[in-house]
């Protein structure tokens, strides 16, 4: 399968800097796989397409503010650290400079007391050691970071409660889980009213969301891992809510890779914690997710392909097409579509 199968334009301007307030007055596609019919509508129009019975299952991670500014010892460069997580006393960073080097030391712009040695490079990241008590660096990251938005976002003082679900709860993603930016403490007390169910799962987010597929072949494409916990709670209302046969609707991307992870690992829908890297796309034969709430993603990303693949890629093309034509906002600050 050619990646260029999953290209299309779009216009820069579509491309959304800043949400839409309040947060469920946002445009939201509507699409029927069944007919393959398109609604335009708002997204608090959601809970007249819920039922009751139904499972919303949301991605509850927390965004860290995991962006600092940091200067080059000696030469006073200044360096932009984006921190993906700690691996035995080591930290895994994208850096915005390509000429560092082992042995280099960072020192935080804000507090030149808080200082980082390089370690060394990996193929997609490197490695830095704070030279203060490893455990503090989660502090220096509530102190002085900053809200780590996707590289089309061109404002860099976002505030991190812009970027966060209004039910985040577990700390450790460094983008957020975008579809649950649209729905507001009174929007979830309407859907439970109307008998809802909504549990909770965390997959915590890392730098793969943003990573671009390189090869030209789709199934030569590798993902990153990411973690991720079910909660026994949330299995077993997922399990009822499948075997009586209401459906189990995915907030998000990340809360698809994670149902449908855990059924290829314990064979069930089960409690499980660990790693995926699930990389779904067209042909991929879905066993939990009856339905999807999605933003729209970049071009040839391994978002559009999961999308693609569960709504039917020449479908989702139309359907593309069609939100651009209509103007529709597009990427993490953007719009949303409910797959049905």
């Amino acid at each position: 399968m050619n990646l260029r199968e999953f290209d299309f334009s779009l216009p820069e301007e579509l491309i959304a800097q800043e949400p839409v307030f309040p947060r469920d007055a946002c445009r939201l596609m509507v699409l029927r796989r069944k007919d393959e019919t398109i609604e335009h509508r708002i997204f608090r129009d959601i809970v007249e397409y819920l039922e009751e019975g139904d499972v919303l299952v949301f991605n509850d991670t927390k965004v860290l503010p995991a962006r600092l500014f940091a200067r080059k010892e000696g030469t006073g460069g200044r360096v932009e650290m984006l921190f993906l997580g700690e691996r035995e006393g080591r930290w895994e960073c994208l850096l915005s400079s390509s000429r560092l080097r082992p042995g280099h030391i960072l020192t935080l712009v804000e507090d030149p007391t808080f200082r980082f040695r390089v370690e060394g490079r990996g193929k997609e990241w490197w490695y830095l050691t704070p030279l203060f008590p490893c455990e503090e660096t989660e502090s220096v990251l509530s102190r002085f970071g900053h809200t780590p938005t996707p590289p089309y976002v061109k404002r860099k003082d976002v505030p991190l409660e812009v970027y966060q679900t209004v039910y985040a709860r577990v700390p450790g993603s460094v983008a957020a889980p975008t579809a649950g930016l649209h729905f507001t403490e009174e929007l979830l007390e309407t859907l439970r009213r109307k008998g809802v169910e909504q549990v909770m799962l965390t997959l915590h987010v890392g730098p793969g969301t943003f990573r671009p597929v390189r090869t030209e072949r789709v199934e030569d494409h590798r993902m990153h891992e990411e973690w991720f916990t079910l909660p026994e709670e949330s299995a077993q209302k997922i399990r009822k809510a499948k075997s009586e046969g209401k459906r189990v609707v995915a907030v998000g991307t990340t809360t698809v890779r994670a149902l449908e992870s855990v059924v290829r690992k314990t064979g069930s829908i089960e409690a499980f914690s660990g790693t995926t890297d699930l990389f779904i796309y067209p042909g991929f034969s879905f066993q939990v997710v009856d339905a999807l709430i999605t933003n729209f993603h970049l071009p040839r990303s391994t978002l559009f392909l999961l999308v693609c693949a569960f709504g039917g890629t020449a479908f989702m093309k139309r359907a593309y097409e069609e939100a651009i034509a209509k103007r529709y906002r597009f990427y993490s600050f953007g719009d949303a579509m409910l797959i049905l």
